[in-house]
């Protein structure tokens, strides 16, 4: 839970307090992205934050990446790391989501400043 509030925000982990219908879901994310991949010694959350961003921009998950653009900062990435990982992105997932991705990014970063 230290890792996921530290990455996510205390307001986003706050409002995802599980119900008796999440509680099982919330518990299996929480130890298992957060208290295992997350923790893991090989890769730093900078570099963890660029691989997830562009993993939410090549599936689609545009309010994961609007949290994620928020965590990226928190970790460490600058405005300009996370339009490069965008841009990298459009290669690899697509103009037209790489295109939402900046718009997507760009509302994040305006409110995060």
């Amino acid at each position: 839970m230290k890792v996921r509030r530290e990455v996510l925000g205390d307001a986003h982990v706050d409002r995802a307090v599980p119900d008796d219908f999440t509680r099982d879901f919330q518990d299996f994310i929480t130890r298992y992205a957060w208290g295992e991949i997350w923790t893991r010694p090989g890769l730093d959350r900078r570099m963890r934050s660029a691989m997830t961003l562009t993993a939410l921009i090549a599936l689609g998950h545009w309010e994961e990446l609007k949290l994620h653009v928020a965590a990226a900062l928190r970790n460490g990435l600058s405005e300009n790391e996370i339009g490069e990982v965008i841009l990298q992105s459009a290669i690899y997932c697509g103009v037209p989501a790489a295109n939402h991705a900046f718009a997507v990014a760009r509302q994040v970063l305006k409110e995060e400043a």
